[in-house]
């Protein structure tokens, strides 16, 4: 099924195929340059540093709505094995764990969605088969630093959290902006808080998921704004990364195709950003260095990352 022609239009119009080579595996993470770097090292003032990961348990936030996608199960592997053996003198403990790359607070590859048989950049969907990706995996993005921002939605609308399916605009991205008294500049990292992560936190898993009443996220309103203001990537705290149920029933998950396939752009899911945006209202400063380097599984189409704040 085709999409409708003026999403084909907005494809077309934000597609970022080229735009650093034809064999370029990494999109708009090219844009964190070392100038980029190092404009975020600077926005450390006070050394405060917050973890953006929510917990590894198997009470994560995948409840079997897609199949294979399970919450982590931590077993453990070896309890006190004394080397050499019968001996006092050396003991180890080792675990393992089976999860979902999605089950946690995760980076989407620009292999995880593909349109018209293709991905990012042109390259073939079929790049991705059993074996995993073999072009644009998450192994390609390596060390993911530099400045974010953190975009209260949710604070910008005069809320402690949207809750509903409230589609966020151009507008809405500006509204925050103002709020924070910030900037956005090409190569940041932007952390879209909405508050959803306050129903995950509080145990209504159901709720997060965002089937009812359903969930606040980017919508195509948003899309131009990321594009003209040369964002490297987007972090959300919500279940589906945008607006869902899709605002539009002739596109189903629009922006995932916009950004991942047209742009080039990371998607991250599950940030708990409650105690940074807390800080940040505190303190009035919305900038700060990220560290949010996912876990290089090889021909991996998501990565689990534990991203760290500091301000």
């Amino acid at each position: 099924m085709p999409w409708p022609a003026d999403i084909e239009e907005l494809r077309a119009e934000v597609r970022n195929w080229g735009r650093w080579g034809d064999d370029d595996e990494i999109g708009t993470l090219n844009l964190i340059t070392d100038d980029v770097v190092r404009a975020g090292a600077a926005e450390v003032k006070s050394g405060k540093r917050f973890s953006l990961a929510i917990p590894l348990d198997a009470d994560g936030p995948q409840m079997g709505f897609v199949a294979g996608r399970e919450n982590p199960v931590h077993s453990m592997t070896a309890v006190h094995d004394a080397f050499p053996p019968d001996s006092d003198m050396f003991s180890a403990n080792d675990d393992k764990v089976v999860t979902s790359l999605q089950a946690a607070t995760h980076w989407d590859a620009l292999s995880h969605v593909s349109s018209g048989g293709v991905m990012y950049n042109g390259i073939p969907a079929t790049a991705v088969s059993e074996a995993g990706a073999s072009r644009l995996g998450i192994d390609n993005v390596g060390a993911l630093v530099g400045r974010a921002v953190l975009l209260d939605i949710a604070r910008a609308r005069g809320v402690d959290a949207i809750v509903d399916r409230h589609a966020i605009t151009g507008d809405d991205l500006d509204a925050a902006c103002e709020l924070g008294k910030v900037r956005v500049q090409p190569g940041d990292v932007v952390l879209l808080r909405t508050g959803k992560m306050t129903q995950f936190l509080s145990g209504d898993k159901l709720g997060y998921a965002g089937y009812e009443p359903g969930c606040c996220g980017p919508s195509l309103q948003s899309v131009r704004w990321f594009r003209s203001h040369d964002v490297a990537a987007v972090a959300t705290d919500n279940f589906h990364f945008e607006v869902f149920p899709s605002e539009r029933e002739d596109a189903v998950l629009p922006i995932h195709i916009l950004h991942l396939v047209d742009m080039g752009m990371t998607q991250g899911q599950h940030f708990n950003l409650e105690a940074l945006a807390t800080d940040c209202a505190d303190d009035g400063r919305y900038a700060m260095y990220l560290d949010a380097t996912p876990l290089p599984f090889t021909h991996a189409v998501s990565g689990m990352v534990a991203p760290v704040a500091v301000k």
